[in-house]
Order: structure tokens, then C-alpha cells, then sequence
């Protein structure tokens, strides 16, 4: 048994908050040390915010996300982390993701397929990576290798499928499969919307029995940007099975779920399964690092880990994600723009009284999660009404 331990951590990040976002991803890591995991997924463009638009374009934006890519570099020590920013090579922008492993990084892989439907416009900011490209991207006098790449660290095989990459019918990681990837990391900005999240574990589950892969799915958390709400979804499947859920709808920083996976077990598994091997020039398209996750002893043979709240499992799901979207929400909108409070317009109507409810509930809602302490804390408050 080959046993090691990872997971994902979904953060309620905004965009351009250089300091905020910075904090939140170091205490991430610092949990992930505590709890001893070995590889870390963070979500899609966790250090700029996923919600920039019009601003990717700045050079100062770009230059100042690889400047907070290298302060937290020291915060990634004895961990392999997936931090997303975006990143310009050549004549274009490219939302990517960087590998870093113990306090180096290792490489950059660019987002292939772009979400450009609904509230989605990525395509307005970024271009999509051209399918077995590879370069190296020269910056601050290194040259960092970037492009299909699939890396190896100590023997253990990681590749990417990001967001969008898992929702088309060529799904990156069919390729992956053949270039005998043993980890597949998804770092997403999926938003919220009815039914989605089963769609979401089907295709991590399905990812992880087509693909012989463990899969690990990190979805943002919260109002990110004020258009859309993240519920903070962390999935991890291995061998066709979810092994790990994280809590939705959390008014903390930040979820975490976590396994332990076995790449003895993952390897015959790919054994049986039809593959087709790649036939490409795959000259550079793997980057070896000599670092290692730890190898765990036996005793931490992997076990199903559900961190979901009671109410998933209950018959009235479609009403709760409602009612903890919107007040997630609220909540996040209220301490996001520094505001103190609502104003709600009663007309003695049903959507009135809705609104009313919604917002007490934001309120009712944080507070058992985080205690009235803390709510005042992050609302800028000198305290709140008992009633």
C-alpha cells in the first residue's frame, strides 16, 4: 500500500483583495499542514479573485498576483499546492493554475476550454490553451515551464482538469488517463444554481472510475464578486466512489475536506481499464519534482468522510440551498461593502416578507456557525440587536 493524504479547501475569496486573499490562502495552508496533507487543491484564480473581469486585462494586475504567488511560496513547504492566478504568455492572457511544491514552483498549467455561457464570460478576458502546447514562460529572470503539462513528484502523478475542462465532452483528463496521471485536481468557480452540485459529483466520480484517478473537485465559497454565489463544494472520489464531501454554504473563510488514497490500489485499477495510450510527442510534458508526499503508515486506510450538513440528506433540499444561498449572500454583500445593515421596503406582500425573512435568517444563519462575537467582527459592527 502506497498510502497518502489530500484535499481541498474552498475559500471565500474577493477579487483584488491582495492582503485578504493572501491571508486566506496561507491559513489554508497552515491547516493543511496541521492536518497533514500532502496535496492541496485551492479553487480557480484564488489569489486575483475569480471576479475581476475587465481588470485581468491590467498589466498591474497580473504583475501584482505573481507577486503574491511568490510570498506565499513559503507557506507551501513540505505541501504540493494548486494556487490559481492569471497569467500573461506571449500575446494573450491565460487563466492558470500554478504548481508549487515546497516553496518552488514547479510549473503553470493554462485553463483549455472557457466558460462563456450564462454569467460566464471568460472568454471576454482570457484565451484558451491550444491542447498539448507547451513553453516556458520567462519572468523575474526564471524560466518556468508552462502549458499540457502533467507533473511527477516523487513518483506520484498529478494532473488538471480546471472548472470548465471537466464540463465538455473532451475532458482534459481523458488525456491525462492516457499519460498515466494517478491524482486529478479540479480547482473550479462553479456558482451555485439549483441541481448543480449532483451534476458536479457525477462527473468527479465518473472522472475518477474512467480516468483510474483519484479526483479532487475545490469549488469557491460565498459572494464572491456580488453576481454570483459559491456554495464552497470540496468532492473527492477515488476508484469510481466519493470518499469525501465538504460542507456547502459555510460562513467561515473557509471548508475542508480530506482522504487518504492508495496509488498502489489506483495503479491496478489502470491496469484493467482500456486506455488508450498516448501516441503524441510528449517530449516535456511531465516535470519531475524529487518531492514526495508522505507516505502514510497502514493505519490510515482510507475511509468515506461525509462533512455535508444534515439537511443534504433530507427531502427538502431545493428550499434549503435557497434559503442558505441567498443568505450566504446577504451576509457576504453586507461585510463585503462595509455597509451597516438593510433597508427592506414592507409592503405587507409575499416578497417583502421573503426579504425580511432572507435577511434575518443571514444573520441567524452566521451566528451559529461563527458566534455573535465573531458576526460583529466581520460586519464592522459594535453589536447586533438581540431580537
Amino acid at each position: 500500500m502506497h498510502l497518502i493524504r489530500l484535499g481541498g479547501i474552498s475559500l471565500n475569496q474577493t477579487p483584488l483583495d491582495w492582503d485578504g486573499n493572501r491571508h486566506r490562502i496561507r491559513s489554508a495552508l497552515s491547516t493543511a499542514r496541521e492536518r497533514e496533507l500532502s496535496i492541496v487543491c485551492l479553487p480557480e484564480l484564488c489569489i486575483s479573485g475569480y471576479g475581476c473581469e475587465d481588470m485581468f486585462q491590467s498589466p498591474g494586475v497580473l504583475r501584482t498576483s505573481w507577486e503574491v504567488l511568490q510570498e506565499i511560496l513559503p507557506d507551501t513547504r513540505g505541501l504540493i499546492v494548486s494556487l490559481g492566478l492569471p497569467v500573461r504568455f506571449e500575446s494573450a492572457i491565460f487563466d492558470a493554475v500554478a504548481v508549487v511544491v515546497d516553496g518552488n514552483i514547479l510549473g503553470l498549467v493554462p485553463k483549455q476550454h472557457l466558460a462563456g455561457e450564462g454569467i460566464h464570460y471568460e472568454p471576454r478576458w482570457f484565451q484558451p490553451w491550444p491542447k498539448g502546447r507547451r513553453g516556458q514562460l520567462s519572468i523575474d529572470g526564471h524560466q518556468v515551464p508552462i502549458g499540457d503539462l502533467r507533473f511527477d513528484c516523487g513518483g506520484v502523478r498529478i494532473g488538471f482538469e480546471i472548472c470548465e475542462d471537466a464540463w465538455v465532452s473532451d475532458r482534459t483528463g481523458a488525456q491525462l488517463a492516457a499519460r498515466g496521471v494517478d491524482v486529478i485536481l479540479n480547482p473550479s468557480a462553479s456558482h451555485f444554481a439549483f441541481g448543480k452540485d449532483d451534476i458536479r459529483r457525477r462527473f468527479v466520480q465518473e472522472g475518477s472510475r474512467a480516468f483510474g484517478a483519484a479526483y479532487v473537485y475545490t469549488n469557491l465559497l460565498g459572494n464572491e464578486a456580488g453576481r454570483a454565489i459559491y456554495d464552497g463544494g470540496v468532492i473527492i472520489a477515488s476508484e469510481g466512489k466519493i470518499i469525501a464531501n465538504g460542507r456547502r454554504f459555510s460562513f467561515a473563510d473557509m471548508s475542508i475536506a480530506e482522504s487518504v488514497i492508495d496509488i498502489d490500489a489506483l495503479r491496478v485499477t489502470q491496469s484493467k481499464l482500456s486506455l488508450a495510450l498516448s501516441s503524441e510527442n510528449n517530449s516535456g510534458e511531465c516535470v519531475v519534482s524529487q518531492c514526495a508526499p508522505k507516505v502514510l503508515s497502514t493505519h490510515h486506510a482510507m475511509t468515506i468522510v461525509d462533512s455535508r450538513d444534515a439537511w443534504e440528506h433530507g427531502d427538502s433540499v431545493k428550499e434549503e440551498e435557497f434559503t442558505r444561498a441567498v443568505a450566504l449572500g446577504l451576509f457576504d454583500s453586507l461585510r463585503k461593502s462595509g455597509s451597516n445593515g438593510f433597508v427592506v421596503s414592507i409592503s405587507g406582500g409575499a416578497d417583502s416578507a421573503a426579504v425580511a425573512c432572507l435577511v434575518a435568517l443571514s444573520i441567524q444563519l452566521s451566528i451559529q456557525e461563527l458566534s455573535r462575537d465573531e458576526v460583529v467582527f466581520r460586519l464592522g459592527m459594535t453589536h447586533l440587536a438581540d431580537d
